[in-house]
């Protein structure tokens, strides 16, 4: 029959738990990166109306094409007997999944990638719950992470999306063959799957300085709606600048330029010239950017 002292025994002799790093002014136990973890920001943004509706739209995309080519005959037109994208839409689902980034690569993707990095502190301000959170209290290189972290993975699912649906619906309606390319020649359906992940790839760094853009502008505003509007407006603007032939050599430095590189990927044999510089441009605008949003949100009175 055990005595009482037998647990306080037992108990004593069990190694104590290694205490939490101290910081200055938190409650015992508190842990800085135990703060907002990625999956419930995930699960907050993913619930989001505005997610759910352009996930729809970058989805459906592909089968408005479908429909578009089913009503007008599909395209067969030939200059000087030079292929390009649109005119092999139908060739096969490769070719389907390349004519969809084609033609929202220059418009429709920046959307997506714009409005996961613009919303995303804004709304927490303009709902008046950023103060709440970093009362918490989450630190606010932590808080701004965290957002960093979702905004970019969601705007590559977003980049995803496009391709994949593509791919699947093109492979049903025009059947699993060759690549097409613009160039002349064809790759293996096997081959133009590690180029069209090429391309994802590339596009994705391109619109980086889109999404850098965004948000910088979210941490300095209030109101989402002018973080996303201003970073899709200075990106309409890079592209009307790019078409200035008259600015020469200059124009290598917009990140306009370059954004079409990828059609580079699709060649016999690639050439990476273009591509490298582009994403170098890319990437140190966006860089840059993103080093402005810190910097800014460490230093700004959060009031709402």
């Amino acid at each position: 029959m055990s005595t009482p002292e037998a647990p306080e025994r037992s108990r004593a002799a069990r190694p104590a738990d290694p205490p939490a790093a101290p910081v200055a002014g938190a409650a015992p136990g508190y842990r800085a990166r135990g703060t907002l973890p990625l999956r419930v920001e995930a699960v907050r943004q993913l619930g989001r109306r505005r997610t759910l509706v352009m996930g729809g739209i970058l989805a459906a995309l592909p089968f408005v094409l479908i429909a578009a080519f089913a009503i007008g005959g599909s395209p067969e037109s030939r200059d000087n007997g030079r292929i390009n994208l649109m005119d092999t839409a139908t060739a096969s689902g490769a070719n389907f999944a390349a004519t969809c980034l084609f033609v929202s690569a220059g418009f429709l993707l920046v959307i997506p990638v714009a409005l996961f990095h613009g919303d995303t502190v804004a709304s927490e301000a303009s709902w008046s719950s950023l103060r709440y959170l970093l009362a918490a209290p989450v630190p606010r290189t932590r808080l701004l992470w965290s957002k960093l972290v979702v905004a970019l993975g969601f705007s590559a699912a977003a980049l995803l999306l496009l391709p994949l649906v593509g791919l699947a619906a093109g492979t049903v309606a025009y059947g699993w063959a060759p690549l097409e390319l613009p160039t002349g020649g064809s790759l293996s359906a096997v081959d133009s799957l590690g180029r069209l992940g090429l391309v994802v790839a590339f596009v994705f760094v391109s619109q980086l300085v889109t999404g850098g853009l965004a948000f910088w502008l979210s941490t300095t505003t209030d109101a989402p709606l002018g973080a996303v509007g201003g970073a899709v407006g200075l990106t309409i603007v890079g592209n009307v600048l790019d078409a200035v032939t008259a600015l020469g050599d200059w124009r290598e430095f917009l990140p306009a330029h370059w954004q079409f590189a990828w059609i580079d990927a699709l060649q016999p044999q690639p050439e990476w010239d273009g591509m490298v510089k582009g994403a170098a441009v890319s990437a140190t605008y966006a860089l840059v950017f993103y080093a402005l949003a810190f910097r800014h949100f460490a230093r700004k009175d959060i009031v709402s």
